[in-house]
């Protein structure tokens, strides 16, 4: 298993899932959401809308349609409060949550965003080791799962998690 940290556009890994920050509606937002909404065209939002949306700490799988990634993992991130509100488990089973769908594509890559450390404030450095915990922790058992990127939108998050990993 390779696990590795890099900063770019997570819209253009080819990899074959990429894992998508959302929001509960699932239907596109800003950030990481609204990129991925955008590179995977109209499809995408159709797709989301007959999922029903999704509830914070779990996940859902459509195609990736017009991106390089072969699927979207849709995974719904705990806005942070502090910390006391089960931000933490949440935001760990979004990661679990994530890898049990990609394996059930049977995938070999994913590729994470720092889910919820933009606008929902989960601080990067909790938020980090969290996802890399959980995913070694995830995988440990063996998994279908070959490959983990976590793609940093900035070089401080890049840095984070290159010192975790």
């Amino acid at each position: 298993m390779q696990l590795n940290a890099i900063q770019a556009d997570i819209t253009t890994l080819e990899v074959d899932v990429i894992v998508n920050a959302a929001n509960q509606s699932l239907l596109g937002g800003g950030g990481v959401d609204g990129a991925i909404h955008r590179a995977a065209g109209r499809e995408l939002l159709a797709a989301c809308r007959q999922l029903g949306g999704c509830a914070t700490g779990e996940a859902k799988l459509t195609q990736g349609f017009a991106l390089p990634a072969r699927y979207v993992v849709h995974a719904v991130g705990p806005v942070w409060h502090g910390g006391n509100r089960g931000e933490a488990e949440n935001l760990a089973n979004c990661y679990r949550r994530a890898i049990a769908l990609a394996e059930s594509v049977e995938a070999h890559s994913i590729a994470f965003p720092s889910i919820s450390t933009g606008v929902y404030r989960f601080p990067i450095e909790q938020a980090a080791e969290i996802a890399v915990s959980t995913v070694k922790a995830s995988l440990e058992a063996g998994s279908s799962i070959k490959e983990v990127t976590f793609c940093c939108f900035s070089a401080d998050d890049l840095a984070v998690y290159q010192a975790l990993l």
